[in-house]
């Protein structure tokens, strides 16, 4: 735009490559820091910086961590160790743990299986997880991949491929959220609530 500068159009740009913000919301970050103090700018600047220098991935469960050393859920002592919630991003995990009911650990695929996009097994965290597996001391994986065409593909794919390990695989029910009506529902999560209806 001519009427902004080029290093806050610059500033616009870069806010806007962030997921779900779009244009206006970039052009409102951006005013917004402008805006602050300097210290306070320089302090943002910083810790992006410092977080994108410092992040790296757990050696277990290729979730992120600080450093290269084990995440704080792999190194928990309180962890079950014996199961392993599949997951396709962090932010899954951060799900899952909100709830405070899981107690085992996790694995984080970094993608799920997409051939539209052009993402593989190979371009997965699939072969780190078959390693694990192999080791003898996972008992459980719980496939926690999101209830769509890729994010099914991919528990079938792992399903299939742990298998052979002898170890138990199940999938996280799926059915009526909490506090919605039947009459709402698509016939898919209606299908998905009956055939995993429990015992009461």
């Amino acid at each position: 735009m001519d009427y902004f500068p080029p290093a806050l159009e610059n500033l616009v740009e870069q806010f806007a490559k962030l997921p779900g913000v779009g244009r206006k919301s970039a052009q409102r970050l951006a005013l917004y820091v402008l805006g602050r103090p300097e210290e306070e700018a320089k302090a943002f600047a910083d810790a992006i910086l410092q977080a994108k220098g410092s992040i790296g991935y757990c050696p277990k469960c290729q979730n992120l961590t600080q450093g290269e050393g084990l995440c704080s859920l792999c190194s928990s002592p309180r962890r079950d160790q014996h199961t392993v919630c599949v997951v396709a991003d962090p932010k899954d995990v951060i799900a899952l743990e909100r709830a405070h009911e899981y107690q085992g650990v996790y694995h984080v695929l970094h993608g799920v299986i997409s051939p539209m996009n052009h993402v593989g097994p190979d371009d997965l965290r699939i072969a780190q997880l078959v390693e694990r597996v192999s080791g003898g001391e996972v008992e459980e994986v719980i496939m926690a991949t999101n209830p769509d065409t890729e994010g099914e593909a991919t528990a079938m794919y792992l399903s299939r491929l742990l298998k052979p390990f002898g170890v138990k695989v199940s999938r996280l029910a799926y059915g009526i959220p909490v506090g919605s009506h039947l009459e709402f529902a698509d016939d898919a999560t209606l299908m998905r609530a009956i055939e995993g209806r429990r015992e009461m």
